[in-house]
């Protein structure tokens, strides 16, 4: 898993305008309902956030970035995976901690429920006004947020942080995928990530070349998988760095356009 409890994220730009936040339960196309945390900026720019936890779902690091997103004028919406076996109180959940308890819950996910889960997500921002969205995942959800690069969802631009993108079992990976991904990605990587070695980062960003992918794939010497948390104070250039390219994404999109992918 990518963040522990403490674990917030290292962001201190002044808010642009007020969020409203909220805790939600949005309904999947199986009729499930899955808990949300959920921020709306009193000025919106018109771009929505869809956010990709890590594997451990909801936590208060999400409520945070979706909050700091809403000041910056994005609305947003961080999505819990396990709505299906573990209901929608994530707060009383402080068991998944322990990998043994939460494995059986991430092995029950799947790729079907997962994009429901997704689109659920990204049809309430629409619903909500915002006329673009993008996506923005963690570690499980930087994976995620790769494969939403498909045309089926529609978004604008896809922002992954350290999602491992080889094949998990028989599961494929984002480089396996590459020929179905269509919309813009950044991806954000650690040098010192251990699940995630360069030769991974190359073969991805080969493929995603290889099919006429938009793409920038950034990565910092040094920085261990998990390094955008403002615990990780020797990264924090790493983190401010890597902030700064998810909002340029976000405000290009907002502008209609896509000079950040300009090749």
């Amino acid at each position: 898993m990518c963040y522990d409890a403490t674990a917030l994220p290292p962001i201190e730009d002044t808010p642009l305008t007020r969020a409203t936040t909220a805790q939600l339960v949005l309904t999947s196309a199986d009729g499930t309902g899955f808990a949300v945390h959920s921020a709306v900026p009193g000025r919106s720019r018109g771009v929505g956030v869809v956010v990709l936890p890590d594997n451990r779902g909801l936590s208060d690091f999400y409520a945070q970035l979706v909050q700091r997103l809403a000041e910056q004028g994005f609305a947003a919406v961080a999505l819990d995976y396990y709505g299906r076996t573990a209901g929608i109180s994530h707060a009383q959940r402080p068991h998944f901690a322990d990998m043994a308890v939460l494995l059986p819950h991430l092995m029950k996910l799947t790729r079907e429920t997962l994009h429901a889960d997704i689109t659920a997500g990204i049809e309430h921002l629409r619903s909500g006004g915002c006329t673009s969205v993008v996506s923005l995942g963690f570690c499980f959800g930087g994976r995620l947020a790769f494969q939403t690069a498909m045309p089926k969802f529609g978004l604008a631009a896809a922002i992954g942080f350290y999602g491992v993108t080889d094949p998990i079992g028989d599961a494929p990976g984002p480089t396996q995928l590459a020929a179905e991904l269509q919309a813009p990605i950044l991806g954000l990587f650690g040098g010192a990530d251990e699940h995630i070695p360069a030769s991974m980062v190359a073969a991805f960003e080969a493929a995603l070349t290889a099919h006429g992918v938009p793409h920038e794939i950034v990565t910092y010497p040094g920085a261990p998988h998990g390094f955008f948390d403002t615990h990780q104070h020797e990264h924090a250039e790493a983190a401010a760095d890597a902030w700064r390219r998810v909002l340029a994404v976000l405000r290009d999109v907002a502008g209609n356009s896509r000079p950040y992918f300009a090749t």
